[in-house]
């Protein structure tokens, strides 16, 4: 297996490890000048910014990329409630106040990474002053919890919802863990631009499992190379999956926390990334960027990348760093 020191000496980045108060993260970083904060999603890591780091380095900032709790290097509590927003938030902004003191930062997600951005910037306006989410659009809890209207929408009427079966501890675990690279592999291939027409089928019926049906497409792919593959699994196979999937068990507790604060509009500048073949689209009816219209302020950005799937930052690493270093070039202060 390849190194960390190998890992880190291609991608341009060095590893360390700081005390965020309830966990230690591990952070890849490069660079200096204004701090961005790089937030991936499921089943992600560090490594998904891998195109990015350098880039966003080379145009002039401090990038760091951390393992959000429960993922790679970084600590994993087991307490379902430790991966609530409140704690996600407190982490990155307590990453933020350590490496960056004296000046504001720029937080930027995808996928769960991309409502850790959002709401960190919500929360912690004097931290962040700008942010950026890719795939994921900021749209603040309503009337129904998110996942009471996943289950009247799928699971009352018999159909599968991955997020529902995500809830009960240890059965996704035991699927995923079964076989971990096939797991890796499954996610990144299913459910990319570049995937075969029913893939990840959107049609299921409830009872069935994660990855039943799905059509398990041969590697490499352009984008995501066997290397890549490799790493993702010996991270997984290491480390497990119930602190990722923990994430998504948060739902009621998050929406009581955020609901209480009683925000839900984004004022700093920002900037939203979609795919036009990202399933996520699929879960908005009015689609994210019209879902996303009444929540951000005026100095609102939105793209669309062609042909583009869910794996935004990876997909297409050329255009997303075209993208962040033009909109970072309007709003840091170097």
């Amino acid at each position: 297996m390849t190194s960390e020191a190998d890992i880190a000496a291609r991608w341009g980045v060095t590893f360390s490890h700081h005390d965020v108060g309830a966990v230690t993260l591990r952070v890849a970083s490069a660079g200096s000048g204004p701090l961005i904060i790089l937030v991936h999603g499921f089943p992600e890591c560090w490594y998904s910014w891998r195109h990015q780091i350098a880039a966003l380095a080379a145009a002039g900032y401090q990038v760091v990329a951390p393992d959000v709790r429960g993922y790679g290097g970084s600590d994993k509590p087991f307490a379902v409630s430790a991966y609530d927003m409140q704690s996600l938030t407190g982490d990155m902004v307590t990453l933020a106040r350590l490496l960056s003191p004296d000046s504001p930062s720029i937080i930027v997600g995808h996928d769960w990474g991309a409502p850790i951005a959002w709401n960190s910037a919500l929360l912690y306006p004097e931290v962040f002053n700008a942010v950026a989410g890719l795939s994921v659009p900021h749209v603040p809890p309503g009337e129904t919890v998110a996942i009471d209207l996943f289950r009247q929408v799928f699971t009352d009427r018999g159909k599968f919802f991955y997020m529902v079966y995500f809830q009960e501890e240890g059965i996704a675990e035991a699927e995923l863990e079964a076989d971990p690279e096939r797991s890796i592999r499954l996610f990144y291939t299913a459910i990319a631009g570049d995937a075969a027409s029913g893939a990840w089928p959107m049609t299921k019926a409830h009872g069935k499992k994660l990855f039943d049906d799905v059509l398990d497409t041969e590697m490499p792919r352009l984008w995501f190379s066997e290397d890549d593959l490799r790493y993702y699994t010996a991270l997984f196979k290491q480390h497990g999956f119930r602190g990722p999937l923990n994430r998504y068990r948060n739902f009621h507790r998050d929406s009581e926390f955020l609901q209480a604060r009683g925000l839900t509009m984004i004022e700093q500048p920002s900037l939203y990334i979609t795919g036009e073949r990202d399933m996520v689209s699929l879960m908005y009816p009015s689609g994210p960027v019209e879902a996303m219209k009444k929540y951000v302020s005026h100095r609102h950005t939105v793209f669309t990348l062609a042909e583009c799937g869910h794996w935004t930052q990876q997909e297409k690493p050329q255009e997303v760093n075209s993208l962040l270093i033009d909109w970072l070039s309007e709003v840091a202060v170097h």
